[in-house]
């Protein structure tokens, strides 16, 4: 019964996930929702709002500072979680010395 529940709901998620794929835009498409007035302002305007000459960094530093913070927060805590997973039990491996024959 388990399995038979299992197969439904991998299934279901399946067909909402190819149902969804079918509804993008496609790439590059002047229809997609990445593809509006901020985007076309943030290009314009990065220059003259930040005084910086790399448009990528403007944006990255200036527009979208928190939202980097953010991602950079949840990068670090990732890894201080799998730090503090493998060194849980504290003990490092013995390792044998051979001694000279």
């Amino acid at each position: 019964m388990k399995k038979k529940f299992l197969l439904f709901v991998l299934g279901g998620l399946l067909f909402v996930l190819l149902s969804s794929i079918s509804e993008m835009p496609s790439l590059g498409s002047a229809e997609s929702p990445s593809y509006n007035e901020v985007a076309h302002y943030y290009v314009d305007n990065a220059v003259e709002d930040t005084n910086t000459a790399n448009v990528i960094s403007a944006i990255i530093t200036d527009y979208r500072a928190f939202d980097t913070l953010g991602e950079t927060t949840v990068l670090f805590t990732s890894i201080a979680a799998v730090i503090s997973v493998m060194s849980v039990s504290g003990k490092t491996p013995k390792v044998e010395k051979k001694e000279a024959e």
